[in-house]
């Protein structure tokens, strides 16, 4: 008798231009890299351990967004932050978030909200430790998991791709301001518990807006940010 193995599809690893992409993507967003800060193919290949291929591209995924400046035979450069670019992204945040929160509001199940509740526990912490990477990763993680609740996954990835220059002063704001933005999820949490969908688009737009404040304080005190190179 023949026995047959049941085929298991196996789940490939990320590709190397994603991996170099998001530890890129991270460290100009958290500001580890500053606009103006030169940076070469050969440098970052080293540094992960790859060939010169996967930086390339992840270089150019990175210029697409507009955190990256590409000089042809010049050294490429960590583009400053474009005050329009943020405002930009708040308003398709804003048209697409408000409507997705809405949507989300009107029937969410019980375990998608137990699943924010956990998350909201794990905001909490990262607050009380300070700890400015976690929390901005799970800011992401929420309004992702509200997308996917409302059956608007595909709209995120457009929020995603446009929103690079506000998540690098949505993360100084983070600074002295990620116990406010925490108080505001918890007001999203109780507008959807509510199943109020008014009241949920109220406070995402108010939620989305402060960015404007932040914006134009983060020109004032810290101008060397938003410099043309």
């Amino acid at each position: 008798m023949t026995f047959r193995t049941a085929s298991v599809e196996l789940i490939p690893p990320p590709r190397l231009t994603d991996q170099v992409f998001t530890a890129l993507y991270d460290r100009i967003v958290q500001l580890e890299l500053l606009p103006g800060t030169k940076i070469s193919e050969g440098e970052i290949a080293e540094q992960f351990d790859v060939s010169r291929q996967p930086v390339r591209d992840a270089f150019f995924r990175l210029s697409q967004i507009g955190l990256l400046i590409i000089r042809p035979q010049r050294a490429t450069i960590i583009s400053p932050i474009q005050a329009e670019a943020v405002l930009q992204a708040r308003y398709i945040r804003t048209a697409i978030e408000v409507e997705t929160i809405r949507i989300a509001a009107q029937g969410m199940p019980d375990r998608t909200l137990d699943d924010l509740d956990r998350q909201i526990e794990e905001q909490d912490s990262a607050v009380r430790q300070g700890v400015r990477r976690l929390f901005h990763d799970l800011d992401d993680k929420m309004h992702r998991t509200i997308f996917e609740a409302a059956g608007k996954g595909f709209a995120w990835a457009l929020v995603r791709d446009n929103k690079a220059h506000m998540d690098r002063i949505r993360y100084i704001s983070l600074e002295n301001g990620a116990q406010r933005a925490f108080d505001e999820h918890l007001g999203l949490m109780e507008a959807l518990r509510a199943h109020k969908p008014d009241l949920a688009e109220t406070r995402m737009r108010e939620h989305l807006g402060r960015i404007s404040v932040t914006l134009e304080k983060a020109i004032r005190e810290r101008p060397e940010l938003f410099r043309a190179t």
